[in-house]
């Protein structure tokens, strides 16, 4: 891999590279879109990662070559918003560069070569991956000291801002931090963060991500439906995220809140509550060693995303439900065992599921034998974030 990327780097720049960084993709453990609520979440990094070969160039531009795809090139002296670039990675660079600044960062101009094991659809977090990347790499030429955490907030923000999503801090946080960590978003410009300790093989079971083979593209407008629903619930209340609003009081209004925000808002509303709890009570059960409690509640937020949040299915969808089958399909495998849930943003992408391992040979088959080869992926937790590798 590292000969792969200096090779790159030396093909795409006519140079040879003097750093090489990392940043992992991520898988969420518990609380689902719950972050851009203010939240609780529970995620981990995953030993997938992107990675860079990079060198400073001595101009004021800034390069990024990705592994199959254009070259894109900022301009230091130009990091406003540009609309034209809305949803491309050129969006995602330039708002993090602009993050780095505003922070007080200089950051000099330089050439990066990049590569994915976290394939872009593929549930865990290819994006989040790239803006940990960038926003890792200017950190370090910039010499700003952002920690982890901060990173993650940048790309977050060029994401929000730049490119235009509406997501949570979750998946940048997991990718920026590494491990695993609970996160607490009630204070959204100071999130807390715990880490948490999770050997999966000591509880005898393998995480697997299955790829149901259908793609995220075209989907952005379901993503956001989901937090502009919630806050049409919110603003009954006149609250902006549903964390401010009180539960009790929500019940109590609901004629009210269904009316105004109708009723798919609602049991939106009701899963966010739920899962909350669900995350207070899995980050619990970890620490008492409780895995198969654990266990019942990942199975439980689910069937909660499935039957109250609605994104395993996009609107309209008959033909084709690959992650409504791939539900099924794990959990007719695992007969009882384990775990199977949704992940991430939903929709299109991955599932789920905590294997034991005495099944994971059979259950990996299974998968397959319907989603083709390769489509179940065994990973493990890896315990870094976004890290500078090496200097050559």
């Amino acid at each position: 891999m590292v000969e792969q990327l200096k090779q790159g780097f030396r093909q795409a720049f006519g140079a040879d590279a003097a750093y090489l960084f990392s940043a992992p993709g991520r898988t969420e453990l518990g609380g689902n879109h719950t972050d851009h609520q203010l939240g609780r979440v529970l995620a981990a990094a995953v030993n997938v990662d992107t990675t860079a070969a990079v060198a400073l160039n001595g101009s004021g531009m800034v390069r990024v070559l990705s592994e199959g795809y254009p070259l894109c090139a900022i301009a230091l002296d130009d990091l406003a918003r540009h609309p034209e670039e809305t949803g491309s990675t050129a969006a995602l660079i330039r708002g993090i560069l602009s993050g780095i600044t505003e922070r007080g960062g200089s950051v000099p101009g330089f050439d990066a070569y990049v590569t994915s094991r976290v394939l872009p659809g593929s549930g865990l977090s290819s994006s989040a991956a790239f803006e940990v990347l960038i926003g890792t790499i200017a950190n370090h030429l910039s010499a700003c000291g952002l920690t982890p955490l901060q990173i993650a907030q940048l790309g977050q923000y060029a994401e929000n801002v730049y490119f235009d999503k509406p997501c949570g801090l979750m998946d940048q946080a997991a990718c920026a931090v590494g491990g695993v960590i609970t996160i607490d978003f009630a204070d959204k410009d100071a999130p807390r963060v715990e880490h948490m300790d999770l050997d999966l093989v000591a509880f005898g079971h393998a995480l697997c991500i299955i790829d149901s083979g259908a793609d995220h593209a075209d989907l952005t407008a379901e993503y956001a439906a989901i937090p502009g629903e919630l806050a049409a619930v919110s603003r009954v209340f006149g609250q902006e995220y549903l964390r401010q609003v009180d539960e009790a009081e929500f019940y109590r209004r609901l004629p009210e809140v269904r009316k105004t925000a109708g009723d798919r808002a609602v049991l939106r509303a009701i899963h966010i509550f739920e899962d909350n709890r669900r995350v207070t009570q899995q980050v619990r059960a970890l620490k008492e060693g409780n895995f198969s409690r654990f266990l019942e509640l990942a199975k439980a937020s689910g069937r909660s995303s499935w039957m109250y949040l609605q994104n395993v299915v996009p609107a309209g969808y008959k033909e084709h439900q690959d992650l409504a089958v791939a539900l099924a399909l794990a959990e007719k495998l695992l007969d009882g065992r384990g775990a199977f849930r949704v992940q991430g943003g939903g929709f299109a992408g991955t599932i789920q599921a905590f294997v034991p391992l005495d099944m994971l040979e059979g259950f990996r088959a299974g998968i397959e034998h319907v989603f083709g080869p390769g489509n179940c992926h065994v990973l493990s937790i890896r315990p870094e974030g976004g890290i500078l590798v090496e200097e050559l």
